[in-house]
């Protein structure tokens, strides 16, 4: 009998830990990533230029790259830079703009990634996903997923404790855009990848329930862990399904109708999250995550964002237009926008806000 496998792609080196940052290079040697150090390493202006201090001395042969923003020129500008530069790798050490760019550049110019997080705002850590500014507004490109992820966990605890809890809101949110994504199946046929599912849901069920806070390194490492399991999801799945539901469809509608006035991605997710899932009649399930959200410190209701309740409705009503042919709670229920602002009430009452 022949037996079926299948490979999935996903980093050769997954390290998370305090201290992890201190052995890059000697990562990159061991796992034959790049043993003659010429490496192209994307940085930001400010955190990135004193981790470039730090770390300019154990990588000699480094040439240093500084990244403006998280536009597709951004991006463009970068691989122009490296391109011809005979670099084993490019490594992007930093945010998730940082990131993102240097994932479309290495793939832009066929080199392997390396992302190396300073912060765990998002899933985009791991994902085969860039998130780039555009012309029109804000643009997911495909990139391969980066080869290798360090994440210092002391070095995470350096950054604002905002980009943590916008990572929290990012994970748990998967657990709203699983169940979207079965509605889809059970309702259309959409093909759901029991092994992609299964990773995303249980990434986000695991920062749900943790005990620990922002400040534990046990519940740092949970949730550096379930960024990458979504990431991976998301490889595995060949799309963004396991971790985008009615929830990011909403926090994009507060990105189009509202711009410059839009909160964290993690926290516009969240919120979207616990609300969609109330949709679903889940109300238990909705509370516990507006619960868990708020003991992180997290808003679960429209005007800690800075929204009023109208707007958050209009935002709920216009959000299918963001990801046309995506079907979830939004799409199956089809609210009228009076319909949209009872629920949202009944939500805000359930939650506390």
């Amino acid at each position: 009998m022949p037996v079926l496998t299948r490979l999935i792609p996903s980093p050769v080196v997954v390290d998370i830990r305090p201290g992890a940052l201190d052995d890059l290079a000697s990562v990159l040697a061991d796992q034959r990533i790049s043993q003659s150090g010429r490496l192209a390493v994307a940085v930001s202006g400010g955190s990135g230029a004193r981790l470039r201090e730090r770390l300019s001395a154990s990588l000699p042969g480094a040439d240093w790259f500084e990244v403006d923003g998280g536009t597709i020129d951004d991006a463009v500008r970068l691989a122009d830079a490296v391109k011809g530069g005979r670099y084993d790798a490019i490594v992007g050490l930093g945010g998730g703009k940082v990131i993102d760019c240097a994932k479309f550049a290495a793939a832009r110019v066929g080199l392997p990634m390396v992302a190396v997080a300073t912060n765990l705002s998002h899933d985009g850590i791991c994902s085969p996903v860039s998130i780039l500014d555009n012309d029109a507004g804000r643009g997911s490109y495909g990139v391969p997923t980066p080869i290798a992820l360090l994440v210092d966990l002391a070095v995470i605890r350096e950054a604002p404790i905002r980009f943590v809890r916008s990572g929290i809101g990012d994970a748990v949110s998967n657990i709203s855009a699983v169940a979207d994504w079965e509605l889809a199946h059970r309702v259309n046929g959409e093909k759901v990848d029991g092994l992609a599912a299964a990773m995303a849901r249980q990434a986000g069920e695991a920062v749900l329930r943790h005990p620990g806070g922002c400040g534990d390194d046990a519940f740092l490492t949970v949730l550096a862990e379930g960024l990458v399991l979504s990431g991976i999801a998301m490889s595995i799945a060949g799309h963004t399904r396991p971790s985008s539901g009615a929830c990011h469809e909403i926090s994009h509608a507060l990105d189009l109708l509202y711009p410059g006035r839009a909160a964290s991605h993690g926290e516009q997710v969240g919120i979207g999250a616990a609300f969609a899932t109330h949709l679903r009649g889940d109300h238990e399930g909705s509370r516990l995550m507006a619960e868990t959200l708020r003991r992180h410190g997290l808003p679960v209701v429209a005007q800690e964002i800075g929204f009023g309740d109208d707007e958050f409705v209009r935002a709920v009503e216009f959000a299918p237009r963001t990801r046309p042919g995506r079907y979830t709670i939004l799409e199956h229920l089809d609210l009228s926008p009076t319909r949209i602002e009872e629920a949202y009430a009944e939500y805000a009452a359930s939650v506390g806000g």
